[in-house]
């Protein structure tokens, strides 16, 4: 079974406040990007990494990530798209015809475990897909576009969606065609895959796999490495 990660790291990180794309961020003493792939190269599941970035950031991502930090599961790195879901289909259309399972994984969550990766990639060689998850601890409200509230869904069906999110390749790449076909853009993976009546798996994932996109996010990852590195030293 051939098993290929597609990292989108083409967002334009606005909300960072930083010139600096947000994945070659450094987080201590390196890019918030290396803490991800260094996940993914520990992940004996995971045979290949693809890479996708905005166009122009290809020979920083090689030259400063990969071969800096000797990634050497980097298959290649891919141009990505105007949108996230063009840019991890730019990614789709380059995995090689061999692949099995498809680990999509966004490139500013640096906290993901490689035993979270493992255990998605295990449990989708018999479901269509598998996200990692979280329950929702508040209360939710779903509200009219007034500000009226409308209804309160009960929190124990409701969970915030992380990644990694792992398909079969030949499923993903059904929905990502169906997806275009109909002019449908979701905000992740596997809305695409639960539209036309795929059978998508949660599991859960980690507090700490949290997805840096603002400078409080910023602020909290470097409190998450101070703490991991307390507890592994």
């Amino acid at each position: 079974m051939k098993v290929t990660a597609i990292i989108p790291s083409a967002g334009k990180g606005k909300r960072m406040g930083h010139t600096v794309p947000k994945h070659f961020l450094r987080l201590e003493d390196k890019p918030i990007l290396a803490y991800t792939l260094e996940a993914f190269e520990k992940c004996s599941e995971v045979d290949y990494v693809l890479i996708v970035v905005r166009s122009g950031e290809e020979e920083y991502c090689l030259n400063e990530v990969v071969e800096k930090y000797t990634f050497n599961k980097v298959l290649r790195i891919v141009i990505g798209g105007e949108k996230r879901q063009d840019s991890v289909y730019n990614g789709i259309k380059e995995l090689d015809h061999d692949t099995d399972i498809v680990v999509v994984h966004d490139g500013v969550r640096p906290f993901v475990s490689p035993g979270l990766i493992s255990e998605t990639v295990k449990l989708a060689m018999y479901e269509d897909g598998v996200v990692a998850a979280l329950p929702v601890k508040d209360t939710i409200k779903e509200v009219t576009g007034e500000g009226v509230i409308k209804s309160t869904p009960h929190r124990e069906f409701l969970w915030y969606a992380q990644t990694p999110q792992t398909f079969k390749k030949r499923v993903l790449e059904e929905a990502f065609i169906r997806a275009y076909n109909e002019g449908f853009y979701g905000t992740d993976e596997s809305s695409l895959i639960e539209r036309m009546g795929g059978k998508v798996k949660i599991i859960e994932g980690s507090p700490e796999n949290i997805k840096i996109t603002t400078k409080e996010d910023l602020l909290q990852a470097e409190i998450i490495l101070r703490m991991r590195k307390r507890r592994e030293g």
